[in-house]
């Protein structure tokens, strides 16, 4: 006797559209793209499949397709294609030209595009009869993304920045040299609220006690290692920075005949009077965090265990410093692959 198994219930995941994302897709986009984006909302808040096919008046199969290429692809997967034998709407002609005014914004006095400019211009100028939706696919097949400018210094020396680097790479081949990064970082007892999932209609609130409770952590890492060391500071001057170092000779065995200790530019470690012990400093050339892979640790670090984590007072945030200090310096593994990414030339 043959028992007939029903097929696992697929879910949308959430984490490859926001719900503002899908609204403003459907709101511009036409058709059976609107639909779709409208029925993944739903299931996404929580709507039952049942009330999404009769509210919609769609076919559970359909849903289930629809589910299944919304987890592949995102949004990209709910927008309608093009019907076969219909022409493009731009042309192979245009493409090369598109493709270089969306990386040339300047050509049309513009700092930067969106695709709801982009889309007004191209029909402006070029009287290109096309909908919204047919520019952001072509936004995607172009190979472009919707991303965050990070903010960048404009006094980088690139020369020095490359000499840096030759400079980093001859030391890195000598097997009797380590490399080792050190910063400082300053961590908020009730740091800035980052996006999160919650129930549409709920009021989403992050405690925030105005005491502007603040710690240091000056520390220092060895991307072919991994070993990671840290102290926890009121603040950082030459005397402090020069307590990390003593401790740190302290504390870090290290591994090859010489360590070479890449710093900023911050004055405090410019003094003649450090003593550097076991270490032989190097500086980073001005403005050039970048180079730096210790800050990836921060990153990291803060993103694990202060992301929308609230300290009452100094004691609770030095806890929270203990642990998430001691969870780097036990995972040497991940340490040395997040502080690797970042260690190259």
């Amino acid at each position: 006797m043959l028992l007939s198994m029903a097929r696992e219930l697929l879910v949308p995941n959430p984490d490859n559209a926001s719900i503002h994302e899908l609204k403003e897709t459907a709101r511009v986009g036409l058709g059976e793209t609107s639909l779709r984006c409208t029925a993944i909302q739903m299931l996404v808040v929580g709507i039952t499949r049942e009330q999404v096919c009769d509210a919609l008046l769609v076919d559970n199969r359909s849903l289930r397709r629809w589910v299944n290429a919304f987890n592949d692809r995102g949004v990209d997967g709910l927008t309608s294609e093009p019907r076969s034998g219909r022409p493009p709407k731009i042309k192979k002609e245009q493409v090369d030209e598109f493709v270089e005014l969306i990386e040339q914004p300047e050509q049309a006095d513009r700092d930067f595009w969106t695709a709801r400019a982009f889309h007004g211009y191209i029909q402006e100028e070029y009287q290109v009869d096309c909908s919204y939706e047919t520019v952001v696919r072509f936004f995607h097949e172009q190979n472009f993304a919707l991303k965050v400018p990070q903010p960048w210094p404009d006094r980088q020396d690139e020369k020095q920045r490359q000499a840096f680097r030759e400079e980093l790479k001859e030391l890195c081949q000598d097997p009797d040299i380590d490399i080792w990064y050190s910063d400082e970082s300053g961590f908020e007892g009730d740091p800035r609220p980052r996006r999160r999932w919650d129930k549409k209609g709920a009021k989403t609130r992050s405690t925030k006690n105005g005491d502007h409770i603040r710690m240091n952590v000056i520390g220092l890492v060895c991307p072919r290692t991994g070993e990671f060391f840290a102290i926890e500071a009121s603040h950082v001057d030459t005397e402090m920075f020069q307590a990390f170092l003593d401790e740190a000779n302290r504390q870090v065995q290290p591994g090859r005949k010489r360590n070479i200790l890449i710093v900023d530019n911050a004055s405090w470690q410019r003094r003649a009077s450090i003593d550097w012990g076991n270490f032989e400093p190097l500086f980073l050339p001005p403005y050039s965090p970048d180079l730096n892979p210790i800050e990836r640790i921060w990153l990291t670090l803060k993103a694990q265990w202060f992301n929308n984590h609230v300290c009452k007072d100094r004691d609770a945030l030095l806890k929270r410093l203990d642990l998430a200090i001691l969870d780097v310096i036990g995972n040497p593994e991940r340490t040395k692959k997040t502080a690797s990414i970042g260690h190259k030339f």
